[in-house]
């Protein structure tokens, strides 16, 4: 009996001592994707951050240096063309010598850049210092991406896209406030030396955390297909940075844009011919992946791009600072930190196609109600309902087009779907900001020159309308009234004002109609099947991947 007891008694204690083993494996699992999942969405948020922070930090950059508008135009420019060229040669990449490697490789460049920008003592080296910080962006955030998609998968995988999105808004939201904060406290400079603290955590973090994976099928790089698509990409951009400035029907514009439509023509002509090309083309024959993508374009082009012009609009139409101005985004900001939650939420219950039409719709919508109140002229108060509405749409898609497009692409080949995927948000977004742009532009020279031409103001606006509508575009209200008869001052500002807001609405307008396009479009690709609800707690399998709850 005794016998009996004490092999009870041991058998009790074993099986104690394996379940507390047990779960602390489960615990150190979990941890060890938590930090992972941390560490790979703070790769975003350091890029996005930095984006708002140099934004704020141009005209101070431009005082400091004492360098010339279009100088100060390449700091953004430099670091757009590289990070553009880059992204889908930088998936490739990852798939071939392993996401971990090249993560840290990108953090190390975008670190080190980012210290050298601090540190340059004129223009030109701190616009190499940007390139350079844009082969680094370009780099981390492909690897990133793929790392994220091949180590979460099923409900982990919704759960981890949300949180993605959630950090990007978190920097969305903070963004334009804490770049306001450290320019006004401590000078352009720490615009960019505040990412080397955190690109040194972030290494620490991939170290330490990331596991490594890649494509056991690629044997070599498809060197040629990086080298015209990247080249391509690069003309493209180029084009459309230039074009407003240049002229769309201008020899430099035509030369580029007929230079990257050679280029793209042979980097098919190449792929066509490689046994395991950088994109794989049959992708789009896949009707989710093909509508997803429209969704991707949709989403950048007429709500991405309304960080870029919403500002604009506040600060020109209500006279507000840049710091006032980047409170009044919160109505637009803040559901870019809680949506991706919700969707995430909703995933267990709706497709992913379902999701994707309801954001873009919802974006529509959004715009559209904008729109009619910046037309009449309403209270800022009033204008930031329709700002609301649209943060929501773009919170709902900002993770979810990233997550639908990947789960049709094999995980082994998640660094070629990270680029196609963040290659298709920065076209249309580039896109979106030039061709609107152009919209806003002409918008507000119509309204300007029939307002001012009503108003008896011709003989003051004839013959210099254009130069006086680039500087109510820019919000130069100081240089638009300068050497002006005082006693027409308030009438010109007055006719700026409702000038920029015509031509707004019309860019509102456009952004609607985008939306709606994109939403139907992904409504007759994108399959419910491809992308059903996730369980709730999917069955655990002998090797699962990284879970995150």
């Amino acid at each position: 009996m005794n016998d009996e007891t004490t092999s009870t008694a041991s058998s009790t204690q074993n099986d104690n001592a394996a379940r507390i083993a047990r779960e602390r494996r489960e615990r150190w699992v979990s941890g060890r994707a938590a930090r992972m999942l941390l560490c790979l969405s703070g790769v975003s948020f350091m890029i996005m951050l930095d984006s708002n922070i140099v934004a704020v930090s141009l005209p101070a950059i431009a005082r400091n240096l004492n360098a010339a508008f279009s100088d100060i135009e390449w700091v953004i420019s430099a670091y757009v063309l590289t990070f553009a060229a880059l992204l889908m040669p930088a998936g490739a990449l990852a798939d071939r010598f392993g996401r971990r490697r090249m993560l840290i490789l990108g953090l190390v460049t975008f670190t080190v850049a980012s210290f050298l920008c601090g540190l340059a003592p004129s223009s030109l080296i701190l616009n190499a210092s940007r390139a350079l910080q844009g082969v680094g962006a370009a780099v981390q955030l492909s690897a990133a991406l793929a790392a994220l998609g091949h180590a979460f998968r099923g409900a982990s995988r919704a759960k981890a896209f949300a949180f993605w999105g959630t950090v990007i808004g978190v920097a969305v939201a903070v963004g334009p406030l804490v770049g306001g904060v450290i320019t006004t406290a401590l000078g352009w400079r720490w615009a960019f030396l505040v990412n080397v603290p955190v690109g040194v955590a972030l290494i620490a973090l991939a170290v330490t955390s990331v596991d490594e994976s890649n494509d056991p099928d690629t044997q070599r790089l498809d060197v040629p297909g990086m080298i015209l698509f990247g080249t391509g990409l690069f003309a493209l951009v180029w084009a459309l940075i230039d074009a407003n400035a240049d002229g769309w029907t201008s020899r430099p514009t035509i030369m580029k844009l007929a230079t990257a439509s050679l280029l793209f023509g042979l980097y098919v002509v190449a792929e066509l011919v490689q046994q395991r090309p950088m994109v794989d083309f049959a992708l789009f024959r896949k009707r989710t992946f093909l509508g997803s993508s429209f969704a991707m374009l949709g989403f950048a082009s007429s709500a991405q791009v309304m960080m870029t012009y919403l500002p604009l609009y506040l600060q020109n139409n209500f006279a507000l600072s840049p710091a006032m101005a980047g409170i009044s985004m919160l109505p637009f900001a803040l559901p870019l930190f809680f949506f991706p939650r919700i969707a995430a939420a909703l995933a267990t219950r709706i497709s992913g196609r379902a999701l994707l039409t309801t954001g873009l719709v919802i974006v529509m919508a959004g715009n559209l109600v904008t729109a009619l109140m910046v037309n009449t002229h309403l209270q800022i108060e009033v204008v930031a309902i329709g700002m609301f509405v649209t943060g929501c749409g773009a919170g709902m898609l900002n993770g979810e087009t990233a997550k639908v497009s990947m789960s049709v692409i094999p995980p082994e080949r998640g660094g070629m779907a990270s680029g196609i995927s963040g290659t298709l948000r920065f076209v249309g977004l580039v896109t979106g900001i030039t061709g609107l742009g152009t919209i806003l532009t002409n918008g507000t020279q119509l309204h300007f020159v029939k307002a001012a031409s009503a108003a008896g103001l011709t003989n003051i606006v004839d013959g210099s309308s254009t130069a006086m509508v680039s500087r109510i575009v820019a919000g130069d209200v100081a240089g638009l009234v300068a050497g002006m008869p005082e006693n027409a001052h308030e009438k010109i500002l007055d006719i700026a004002r409702l000038s920029f807001a015509s031509g707004f609405a019309s860019v509102l307008l456009v952004a609607t109609g985008i939306a709606a396009v994109a939403a139907l479009l992904t409504l007759l690709l994108v399959s419910s099947k491809d992308t059903s609800p996730l369980p709730l707690h999917p069955a655990p399998t002998t090797k699962s991947p990284a879970t995150f709850d």
